[in-house]
């Protein structure tokens, strides 16, 4: 297994951690951090997270599983979110999930053969007023049509 995080960084937040009132504040920045490195946040992310901020795995397991942009399986080079809250619902939200399953050939919580996308829903992207909106990475989409999806998915291949 790929080392989960650097010898600096975790000394680094070893001391965000000292000199933190609250170090539970920092469960989320540490996860993404793993992930960043990792690609996933495995359980022995959830262990070095608990054993640098002095918590019980079960409590960083707790957040982790809670956020939707924390990926504790392996995922694909990107994931795409799509929105399914009611905004994007309303305005075509659901085209938009059909869209990408046939176009990507698989259904939400799957990775394309090529490991290129993972599809999964989320619950809010916060950005109703483009709805429906997916976002890939971290690169927001607004407004789809079918076309707007297809140029996404051109430009976000590897």
């Amino acid at each position: 297994m790929r080392e989960l995080l650097s010898t600096t960084e975790i000394e680094n937040f070893r001391a965000r951690a000292a000199a933190s009132a609250h170090p539970r504040e920092l469960i989320i920045d540490l996860l993404r951090a793993i992930q960043e490195h990792h690609g996933w946040v495995p359980d022995e992310g959830v262990e070095l997270t608990a054993e640098i901020l002095g918590l019980s795995p079960l409590q960083v397991e707790e957040i982790a599983t809670f956020y939707d942009k924390i990926f504790r399986q392996p995922v694909g080079r990107k994931v795409i979110h799509y929105c399914d809250s009611i905004c994007c619902w309303a305005t075509g939200g659901e085209q938009v999930a059909a869209h990408l399953q046939q176009k990507l050939g698989i259904a939400p919580g799957e990775t394309t053969a090529d490991g290129a996308f993972t599809l999964l829903p989320s619950c809010c992207l916060g950005v109703c007023g483009d709805a429906p909106a997916m976002m890939i990475g971290l690169k927001l989409y607004g407004r789809l049509t079918p076309e707007k999806i297809d140029a996404a998915l051109e430009k976000e291949k590897d």
